[in-house]
């Protein structure tokens, strides 16, 4: 099977700074920009020109600094908007302008007191104005996750002649199931007589905890752009998690699939971007969280031990993680026991570690964790009721 490229599109800089908290400075942004073209990433919406001086001075900033990445602004449709965002795209060696409007009844009755042919012809006309600053313009049908079909499929077709290269397909508010925006996807390939003009694109929120599922469904359904950020950051629930769609692209190669991700770097720029944005990961948060390594219960312990793949299916070094942990419970076994106690320079055999053993389970009792101290306390306990015997 041949192998289809997915374009990372990282919207950490606008989607996920609309978190509460996680408002950046000019400097920060950029220092995260460098970092994700570092990491391979192929587009960056660096922000939303128009909406403050501040984030207008960040976009041009990291238009000049940023050297081979797609550089990125989110506009209404709004001539002055896209205005906006050319002039801040101006340094950039590859500007985007990504401008669009709602396109769900929704949308249409209750936010634009509109109705379906009014907005596709604002749909036909913000692409018409971004096409005369770039060639490069990318379209959002924003609530296109409840979006007629047949309605979305005329949009964009229109906006395809209009110029846009690139159809962004929101699941705004995170409602669709995986197979239902499979399908909208698959139906757009199929019904948008243009469609080989542009590359459709996937931009799904996790209100539903579907975010990552439903963008692996459309780029399986034909999609070849995913929107995501760094930690799944993001208004709301947040956005599809960019470490979780690489490593899923990653690990199953029969989707044909493949991105330009330096999966080695995904850890590092995940605690990079907690940091910077003072939003800490949660400890279970797949590939980049605190726990995404770490084996508790015995029976886990055991067979990891015997070998790492049967309880792991990515290996830590692989996207930059520490090494593999296994943490020290209640629930341990004896082969976890006997493998801490090694790494801390005691080779028991088994009648000793049965020993330790009930000793340890009373500590682990009493505590949540047992660390490397209390082992070797326990050890050298355990070394003097042997002497005194």
């Amino acid at each position: 099977m041949a192998e289809d490229k997915i374009y990372i599109f990282d919207t950490t800089l606008r989607d996920g700074e609309q978190v509460p908290g996680c408002k950046l400075n000019t400097k920060e942004k950029i220092e995260i920009a460098l970092q994700l073209e570092s990491l391979g990433v192929d587009i960056i919406e660096a922000g939303f020109p128009i909406s403050s001086p501040g984030d207008f001075d960040a976009v041009f900033q990291i238009s000049k600094a940023i050297k081979d990445t797609v550089i990125c602004g989110l506009t209404r449709a709004v001539l002055k908007d896209i205005e906006s965002a050319a002039a801040a795209l101006r340094p950039a060696a590859r500007p985007r302008i990504h401008t669009g409007i709602g396109t769900s009844d929704f949308h249409i009755k209750s936010k634009f007191n509109s109705n379906r042919e009014d907005i596709l012809q604002r749909a036909i006309q913000c692409v018409t104005w971004a096409r005369n600053f770039t060639d490069n313009v990318e379209f959002y049908a924003e609530d296109a996750g409840r979006t007629d079909n047949e309605y979305l499929a005329r949009v964009a077709e229109a906006v395809i002649k209009a110029g846009a290269t690139t159809i962004n397909i929101p699941d705004t508010t995170g409602y669709c199931l995986p197979f239902q925006y499979g399908e909208k996807i698959a139906f757009l390939m199929n019904n948008v007589p243009n469609i080989d003009k542009a590359i459709l694109s996937c931009h799904c929120h996790n209100d539903l905890g579907l975010a990552t599922a439903n963008a692996i469904q459309g780029a399986i359904s034909g999609a070849r752009q995913i929107e995501c950020t760094i930690n799944g950051l993001g208004e709301r629930a947040g956005n599809t998690a960019l470490e979780e769609v690489v490593m899923v692209i990653q690990q199953h190669k029969n989707l044909g699939l493949y991105t330009s991700i330096k999966s080695e770097m995904l850890n590092p720029i995940s605690r990079f971007v907690a940091d910077t944005m003072r939003m800490p990961v949660q400890p279970n948060k797949a590939i980049v969280g605190a726990n995404a390594f770490s084996h508790s219960s015995g029976i886990h312990q055991d067979g990891f031990l015997k070998d790492a793949q049967t309880y792991e299916i990515i290996a830590p070094e692989e996207v930059g993680a520490d090494t593999s942990k296994i943490v020290l419970t209640a629930r341990s076994g004896r082969s976890a026991l006997a493998y801490r106690f090694k790494k801390l320079g005691f080779d028991y055999n088994r009648n000793e570690v049965d020993s330790l053993y009930e000793a340890f389970l009373k500590i682990a009792d009493e505590l949540k964790e047992v660390n490397d101290n209390n082992l070797l306390d326990l050890a050298i306990a355990f070394q003097s009721s042997t002497v005194t015997a």
